[in-house]
């Protein structure tokens, strides 16, 4: 992963990946037949080991504005962190060349994240407190309404990091905007 982060996915040499590893390079084939699979690999596994945290952190669906703004945060967090940061540039630089890399990255991270957060929202919506027809729209909107405020500032290296209080401005906004377009009238 340090590898791929550090040089890229046409720059990483299966060599310095080996070295890295602490293996010989017909290990690393033994496993992997080729290096657009140990990079899908490397990120699912990252990818899912997170999602396994965030499902640990919140093993019940709490009320519905307790659940989204612990999903911004969380939204916000991996957008924000290091490993975030590079693995988004590092795709988006290199789906000119390997779009299928790109439909792998979004499967098994930003896909994998949608789906789960379909299943979170289809709950609430049985529990009455949401009222969704479309639920990949739904999901969509309150993803990209998390990363509103910060997420391009960041990419862009326009700041070196976002202040606390402006995470929390942007957390709100997002869960007051989906609950008044959501959210049940009771």
């Amino acid at each position: 992963m340090r590898v791929f982060l550090r040089d890229g996915f046409e720059g990483a040499s299966v060599d310095e990946i080996a070295r890295e590893a602490g293996v010989s390079k017909a290990t690393l084939y033994s496993y992997f037949p080729d290096k657009r699979v140990m990079f899908t690999e490397v990120f699912s596994i990252e990818c899912q080991r997170q999602a396994s945290e965030a499902e640990t952190e919140l093993a019940q669906t709490p009320p519905a504005p307790e659940f989204l703004t612990y999903a911004a945060r969380r939204v916000i967090r991996f957008a924000l962190s290091d490993f975030g940061r590079s693995l988004f540039r590092l795709v988006v630089g290199e789906v000119s060349r390997f779009p299928e890399l790109a439909r792998q990255f979004y499967a098994n991270g930003p896909g994998m994240l949608r789906g789960k957060l379909v299943a979170r929202l289809r709950e609430l919506c049985e529990r009455g407190e949401l009222e969704i027809t479309d639920f990949d729209l739904a999901v969509e909107q309150f993803v990209q309404l998390a990363k509103a405020a910060v997420h391009d500032r960041v990419m862009l290296n326009l700041v070196e990091d976002i202040r606390p209080e402006e995470i929390d401005k942007s957390v709100e906004g997002a869960v007051t905007m989906f609950m008044a377009r959501y959210g049940t009238k009771r």
